[in-house]
């Protein structure tokens, strides 16, 4: 796609992923407006996206939820490429607030689907921004988009709803769509509920790095720029060998979670003990990505090792306390899952 003038609409653009598409897209594309619809929740804060790009004329912000269909439609009928990445995703919230899951993940995506549908004829492209964790545990390894589909916690089973809703649009309506399953993002600004922030930040105060289970559990862990990267690769690739089509982002390469706590020990400096707890309800054993399908038709690679982009995200925490220090208090909270299971984040 050539760099013209286009208006690109992202939901959950002040999140952790979102933020940095909206950076990234910003940078790479200097002609295109960029359109933020969030509502803020918890995890999502303008504070996320660069002082300069909220500025910007080239970019504009809407305060709002998913399910609002009308705002969603006025939205999506000035825009000509619309990247859906808006969504409740973290796993251990899900556990004893599923609710909340199924309304934002399920029918909030419903709601900007059928808004694709009525302006279909004038958009270009929609990309449905779903999860790795729709897989479930590995059964065949590295997991290829045929791979089985066994979400096992209810955040899992949303976002296997909406990624089967946004394909079952594509097949009866026919919208311009496309579904990326992201393996596990990292990086700078990410929500201290999610597994390395939450070390790293522990690593710094020196307090005990808390693991559930064994440790022996495994991820893909991929760079959260390099996953920008991929995902604009597929806008910009060739429609007729994209559209319809179903793509993982990650790094074909997995890691140990008591590994990553060791790494944040070692590069942090830190005198934290490695602290294990019962493991959480509908836990994912293992996790890797076969990336073969975009590597071949957009030629994108990701950039990042592991070491490298766990030492840029360790340099960041550091440097920006004043990002983390109000939700630091959520370290030390237990919560209680339905049966009196507790569990730490």
């Amino acid at each position: 796609m050539k760099n013209t003038e286009k208006t690109i609409l992202i939901t959950g653009g002040a999140g952790f992923i979102g933020s940095h598409f909206v950076e990234y897209i910003f940078n790479h594309h200097p002609n295109w407006k960029v359109v933020v619809l969030d509502a803020l929740t918890y995890a999502g804060h303008l504070k996320n996206i660069p002082e300069h790009i909220l500025k910007s004329k080239r970019f504009e912000f809407w305060y709002g939820n998913i399910v609002d269909r009308a705002l969603v439609f006025d939205l999506v009928k000035n825009a000509d490429i619309v990247v859906h990445m808006a969504a409740e995703s973290h796993v251990a919230r899900s556990l004893f607030d599923d609710l909340k899951f199924f309304e934002t993940d399920v029918l909030g995506t419903q709601s900007v689907a059928s808004a694709v549908v009525r302006c279909k004829d004038n958009l270009e492209i929609f990309v449905h921004i779903s999860t790795s964790e729709v897989y479930g545990t590995a059964v065949e390894v590295p997991m290829s988009e045929t791979h089985p589909l066994n979400p096992t916690t209810p955040y899992a089973s949303a976002k296997c709803a909406a990624d089967r809703l946004v394909y079952s649009y594509i097949i009866t309506y026919e919208i311009p769509g496309i579904i990326l399953r992201p393996f596990n993002n990292y990086g700078p600004r990410q929500h201290l509920e999610k597994v390395i922030p939450r070390f790293i930040v522990r690593a710094l105060k020196n307090e005990p790095l808390i693991i559930h289970g064994t440790g022996k559990n495994t991820r893909d862990w991929i760079f959260v720029t390099d996953c920008c990267g991929a995902i604009d690769a597929i806008i910009n690739a060739p429609r007729e060998k994209v559209m319809g089509q179903i793509f993982n982002i990650g790094t074909g390469e997995e890691v140990e979670i008591e590994k990553i706590a060791k790494f944040v020990k070692e590069f942090t400096g830190s005198s934290s003990a490695i602290q294990h707890v019962p493991d959480r309800p509908g836990q994912v054993k293992r996790h890797i990505s076969n990336t073969q399908k975009i590597q071949n038709i957009t030629n994108w690679q990701p950039r990042f090792s592991f070491e490298e982009g766990i030492k840029k995200t360790i340099e960041w925490y550091k440097k920006h306390p004043e990002w983390w220090k109000d939700m630091d208090w959520m370290l030390n909270l237990p919560y209680k899952t339905w049966n009196g299971h507790e569990f730490w984040f």
